[in-house]
């Protein structure tokens, strides 16, 4: 009987006592056994915990890409029992500067790749992979910290926030241990199997990709960014079996025209998260690799990963129908329970985490346990239901089949927040980035649908003319997913029969430009 996994390090550990010759990690050039990628975590982790006053950090930054200290840096981090806060190496300064604050960092680890390391107001602890890699050879060292348990935080992800300033969304290790306790058999992986790490750290599907190769036995293969721009070439390349991404990828692969029949034979699993995936994407995506499952996952932060799957019947004559035209999300993870508050998703069960890190955020995201308002004055506790925003339908049953069983199906969200190549956005912050800048009266932001996937749109009143200039200094306070790829000034905004933005009126205005207007 294998034994108990309690944490992220529990899981890995178990991989390498094993599978320690195994191949765990192929990023760049680089490819190691989970020996060794345990060696260079022990490297790190001795680094981390050496480097302050002798205690180790609670909290760490990672600033690192698709780099061995990103990978060893994660591993390193869960090794002395700190909790993971992953930083953008391209996000804009400002937003690093402000995750380190509302975070309490108190060690930041960098592979060397970001410019701003420097600027971050928190100690440093910087190794390049050539420096990591040259310590293969040196001793193993001494176990430098008392590793977490079930109740301390694994990591802490920041979403966008509506108020304008990223939400930090904690999650507990018995949070990500009750999802990895139902992901990794669901895999059906093992040593020699090859997983794909589309995902950047500042996304939780990333944890997907790391701890469910890592808690198999199998290798996680991490693909440059030109990589990303042709999938295809890249599950051949490196014979990939077990694929996971956001739905645009089919996109565009369909575009380039890589999606021919039998072009991906090596792949045996594929799921998609992050935007709704439809049914036109998935067939796709199976004529392209017909030896593969095919499963669309759905999951918020803040229920850890994915909290529901659906996985498509092999044969495509038996896919449901949906009206909308997408694959259902799917039942509920093992454990956890859901009620529809009139078409809104409310989940609860050990994957839900235990509150924003800002406890002012928690307002309105929660329901009683008999589905009346949270009074953010009282403690929350494990009966609360949390609002996920999105709304959903049961997909019309079949003849004979119990509403037990019947997978549910997305059908919008309840407020403006949106899908941006899988990251989630808050159409409010971009607003509210946008009248912090100069000669900026007001702004409104929409989603269009493009043949790229779900872009950002916006206009803005004001004195100032430049819409680039505008969206330039934007790039100073956002991520490049979150700034407007059509950015027009207007002499008013639309509005409705009631006062409000018309976002309809707004978004018609908006689809047909095609970049920044002044």
């Amino acid at each position: 009987m294998p034994a108990p996994r309690h944490t992220l390090d529990d899981w890995f550990a178990a991989s390498v006592a094993a599978h320690g010759d195994r191949t765990a990690l192929e990023t760049g050039d680089t490819e190691l056994t989970y020996t060794e990628l345990s060696l260079l975590a022990d490297h790190l982790a001795s680094a981390l915990v050496s480097g302050g006053d002798g205690a180790p950090p609670r909290r760490v930054g990672l600033l690192a890409g698709r780099s061995v200290v990103a990978y060893a840096g994660y591993l390193a981090i869960q090794r002395i029992g700190a909790a993971v806060v992953p930083l953008g190496p391209a996000f804009p300064t400002e937003r690093n500067a402000g995750i380190v604050r509302q975070a309490s960092l108190d060690r930041v680890l960098s592979d060397g790749t970001a410019e701003h390391p420097g600027q971050l107001d928190v100690r440093t602890t910087e190794m390049t992979d050539g420096e990591l890699l040259r310590r293969l050879d040196s001793p193993v060292p001494e176990p430098s910290a008392v590793g977490a348990g079930p109740d301390d935080l694994a990591y802490i992800m920041f979403t966008s926030g509506s108020t304008g300033a990223p939400k930090g969304v904690p999650i507990r290790q018995r949070n990500i241990c009750a999802y990895l306790a139902h992901a990794v058999p669901r895999c059906a992986a093992g040593p020699g199997d090859r997983f794909s790490q589309t995902f950047e750290l500042t996304f939780d599907p990333s944890v997907f990709d790391m701890y469910t190769a890592w808690g198999s036995g199998a290798a996680l293969v991490v693909p440059a960014r030109a990589d990303l721009l042709a999938p295809v070439r890249f599950v051949n390349r490196h014979a990939i079996t077990h694929w996971n991404s956001v739905p645009s990828v089919i996109s565009l692969a369909k575009r380039l025209r890589a999606l021919g029949p039998g072009s991906m034979p090596t792949l045996r699993a594929s799921m998609f998260c992050g935007e709704p995936l439809t049914l036109q994407q998935a067939r796709a995506w199976q004529r392209a690799a017909p030896g593969s499952s095919l499963e669309n996952a759905y999951g918020p932060t803040e229920l850890t990963v994915t909290c529901t799957a659906y996985r498509l019947p092999d044969d495509p004559e038996h896919w449901p129908a949906a009206a909308n035209g997408t694959v259902p999300i799917g039942t509920l993870n093992p454990r956890m329970e859901h009620r529809l508050f009139g078409s809104e998703l409310c989940v609860r069960g050990p994957q839900r985490f235990p509150g924003y890190l800002d406890p002012d955020n928690n307002a309105g995201r929660f329901l009683e346990a008999d589905g009346a308002p949270y009074d953010p004055a009282t403690a929350l506790t494990d009966t609360h239901w949390y609002r996920t925003g999105d709304r959903v339908a049961l997909l019309p049953p079949d003849e004979g089949a119990g509403s037990r069983d019947l997978p549910l199906v997305h059908i919008g969200r309840s407020d403006q927040q949106v899908q941006v190549h899988g990251y989630r956005v808050e159409l409010g912050e971009v607003e509210a980035a946008l009248r912090g800048q100069p000669g900026v009266s007001d702004a409104a932001a929409v989603a269009l649908a493009t043949r790229a996937g779900t872009e950002i749109a916006a206009a803005y009143t004001g004195a100032a003319d430049s819409a680039n200039d505008v969206r330039a200094a934007l790039r100073d306070r956002l991520p490049a997913y979150m700034v407007p790829a059509v950015l027009t000034r207007l002499a008013a905004l639309p509005l409705n029969g009631n006062g409000k933005v018309d976002r309809a009126a707004l978004g018609a205005t908006l689809g047909e430009g095609s970049g920044a207007r002044g």
